[in-house]
Parts: C-alpha cells; sequence; structure tokens
C-alpha cells in the first residue's frame, strides 16, 4: 500500500509581501511554487498554477495590506485558494499575517457590517481549509472559522528585543488604549515590571480627542506595545502624554504590524517618539528610508516554524511562547 510523503509542502507567494515570502521560502528550505497572480488590462486577477497540487499540502503567504491595493490582495488570496481547490490539492492554509478588516469585528454602532466575519466566510467558501494569522486585533475572529485558525503572538519576538536591548529596572511597558491592557499586563508579568495605561476618549474613528495617563511613569523609558499603527496619531499623541504629563525619560513603541497608512511617516518622524518598532509582517518598502527611527523586528521564524510545525503535525502552541532562534 502506497504511504503519501510527508514532505510535501508547497509554498505560494501572493503578491502582497513577496520580501517576507522569501525569507519563509529560505528558512524552510523550500523553493516558492509556480503559482502566480496577474491582472488583466481591465484590472481583474487571474490565477496561473504551473505546476501539480493534487493531494498536496498548499501554504499560500499573503498579508492584508496597502492603502489602494488591500482589496486586490484580498481577492488574490481568494482566487489562488479557489484555483488549488479545484486543481485538487489536499489541505489549503491561507497565512494571512495581518489578517484584513480585522478592525471590523463587532456590531458597535447600529446597520454596522462584521466584515471580518464576511472576510472568514469568503475564505472558506473558497476552499480554506486552515488560517495561521498573527496578533489578530480581537481573538474572537478565530470564532468566526469553521475551520481552524492558528493565532500566532509576535510577544516571544517582542519579549527577546525587549531583554536584548534595554535594562529592566529603566522601562515600564504602556498600552496607549484600555483595550490593550491584557496584551500589555502579559508582557509586564514575563519581564517583572510595571504597566501603565492611557485611557483614549475617541469623537470619532481615527481621532482621538483627549487621554488620561493611568499609572506612574515618572523617568522611566516607556514601551508604548500596540497590535498595529495605522496612521500613528494614538502613539504620537501618547507619546507627548507620557512626556509632558508623565515625566518619562523617552517613549519607544513596539508594534506587530506597521501599516503607516495616509500621512503616518511625516507624523513619526515630526513626533517625540525616539523609535518605533514594528515586526515584518507588512511590506514597508521605502518607509524605513523615509523615517530613520524605524527598526525592524524579522517574524519570518515564527511563521515558518509554523508552517513547519502544522505540516508534520506537531504542536504550534509552542511558538505562544517562544521565538525561534
Amino acid at each position: 500500500m502506497m504511504t503519501h510523503s510527508q514532505n510535501t509542502i508547497k509554498l505560494v507567494a501572493g503578491n502582497s509581501h513577496p520580501e517576507l515570502c522569501k525569507q519563509i521560502s529560505a528558512r524552510l528550505g523550500i523553493e516558492l511554487s509556480k503559482v502566480g497572480a496577474f491582472n488583466y488590462t481591465n484590472q481583474e486577477t487571474a490565477v496561473a498554477v504551473g505546476e501539480s497540487v493534487r493531494d498536496e499540502d498548499v501554504y499560500i503567504i499573503q498579508t492584508g495590506c496597502g492603502e489602494t491595493s488591500i482589496n486586490q490582495f484580498l481577492m488574490e488570496l481568494l482566487i489562488i485558494v479557489n484555483a488549488c481547490k479545484i486543481a485538487s490539492a489536499r489541505r489549503i492554509t491561507a497565512v494571512i499575517p495581518n489578517f484584513p478588516y480585522a478592525r471590523q469585528d463587532k456590531k458597535d454602532k447600529s446597520r454596522a457590517p462584521i466584515t471580518a466575519k464576511l472576510v472568514a466566510n469568503l475564505l472558506q467558501t473558497a476552499g480554506c481549509s486552515h488560517v495561521i494569522t498573527l496578533d489578530l486585533h480581537a481573538s474572537q475572529i478565530q470564532g468566526f472559522f469553521r475551520v481552524p485558525v492558528d493565532n500566532l503572538y509576535a510577544e516571544p519576538s517582542v519579549l527577546r528585543y525587549i531583554n536584548e536591548n534595554f535594562a529592566r529596572e529603566d522601562i515600564i511597558i504602556v498600552s496607549p488604549d484600555a483595550g490593550g491592557a491584557k496584551r500589555v499586563s502579559s508582557i509586564a508579568d514575563k519581564l517583572d515590571v510595571n504597566f501603565a495605561l492611557i485611557h483614549k476618549e475617541r469623537k470619532k474613528a481615527n481621532e482621538v480627542s483627549r487621554m488620561v495617563l493611568v499609572g506612574d511613569v515618572t523617568d522611566k523609558v516607556c514601551l508604548l506595545i500596540d497590535d498595529m499603527a495605522d496612521t500613528c496619531g494614538t502613539l504620537c499623541k501618547a507619546a507627548e502624554v507620557l512626556l509632558e504629563e508623565g515625566g518619562a525619560k523617552e517613549v519607544i513603541a513596539i508594534i506587530t504590524h506597521g501599516i503607516f497608512s495616509s500621512n503616518a511617516i511625516e507624523r513619526l518622524n515630526n513626533s517625540k517618539l525616539s523609535r518605533i518598532i514594528c515586526t515584518n509582517s507588512m511590506p514597508l518598502e521605502d518607509k524605513l528610508e523615509r523615517c530613520s527611527i524605524l527598526e525592524t523586528i524579522d517574524i519570518s521564524p515564527t511563521l515558518a516554524e509554523a508552517i513547519r510545525r502544522l505540516h508534520y503535525g506537531e504542536s504550534v502552541s509552542y511558538l505562544f511562547n517562544n521565538a525561534p532562534a
């Protein structure tokens, strides 16, 4: 009786973040498959599957990004998933470091859509049988799926970065809003340091009206921890509050997903932040050159190890507390 060989991972790169795909490919020692998406002249997305994926384990790497292209990349992901499904792939896993529409996760005002649930339905309808993501904006999004979702954490990589770059007695961990209190208290516990949080009152989405600091940050290096930075208004305002009202020594932001849309880079350059560190879950393109305080943490080892463990049926929960070397 023939048994299915275990070494048949097919890695497929979407167009959203080619650099991350190459890093994951190099880390696993597996070449990217000949599956590509392109646009017709009328901007319809088409997919060419250039090799057999029959009875194979397919991993499609596509992150939700871009001010103008997030919908294009989501559509591209759905079409690649479906192309592999009807080409008889055994299992199709979407590796989506930054889950698109994750902020639209609840009905917080009348007639608001729950778009994250819609995205989950679309992925399953297309033929996705597993999802790997990173620092979901709201962990209940895992419950929007009827297929397994592995939500990985940047926390182990962030802890390693903090341990290598800061003295514990100098730092305090700060959440820029009440929603991130759980994330921040977890990091503070593991480092055995104090934490503070900033309560913000919003007038409307993406616009903060007033910030109140809860906790003592006097003469401390404040590490502002958040899951994503979009327009960076909150981070810049939080830095001012910590320095001017809290008497902090300096403020450094550490975030998972650096979206940096609109005029975020100009804001950061003019802000009171001394550094902003983000993972490479999103393509940063020319932003590193345009912003001298921006640094990155490589998250590809965590994603690559999750793919390897999932393929060989090993526990993925090891990665919740450990960052691969």
